[in-house]
């Protein structure tokens, strides 16, 4: 069987979201699966998706220093200037991130670690709604 639903998130200010209940709601179809695989694609450019911790909140706090601090704004070299300071910034967090992910389903379940939740990374100050694209392939 094949699945494949559009999933639009709800806003986010710069950071990184733990957006896995988000998704998950919005495909009840997802229980029907007893083994399976499920991409997850963002279809964005200065957004991005990955997998981490779901308990410590500071976790991601800490994902955005890092990635504020490795990749920072308003570089001299930077030719991209059209959208702002943030955007061409995002555009390479984004890259580093990644744009999809691909999870295991067991009995209607993401087979993720207990510790384990799916983060919406979003790299610009106001990015808006984010939509992400899940393609799911089970019996």
């Amino acid at each position: 069987m094949w699945i494949q639903k559009e999933i639009i998130l709800k806003p986010r200010l710069r950071g990184f979201h733990l957006v896995t209940d988000e998704i998950l709601t919005q495909l009840p179809e997802f229980k029907k699966i007893k083994i399976g695989m499920m991409n997850v694609f963002i279809k964005h450019t200065s957004a991005s998706l990955t997998i981490n911790e779901n308990a410590a909140p500071e976790v991601r706090l800490d994902f955005e220093s890092y990635f504020n601090h490795a990749v920072p704004e308003n570089e001299p070299y930077y030719r991209h200037l059209d959208e702002g300071s943030d955007d061409l910034p995002a555009h390479i967090k984004a890259s580093i991130l990644g744009c999809s992910l691909n999870i295991p389903i067991t009995n209607g379940r993401p087979n993720l670690g207990i510790w384990q939740g799916i983060y919406l990374c979003e790299h610009r100050n106001h990015g808006g709604n984010r939509v992400v694209l899940v393609t799911i392939n089970g019996e």
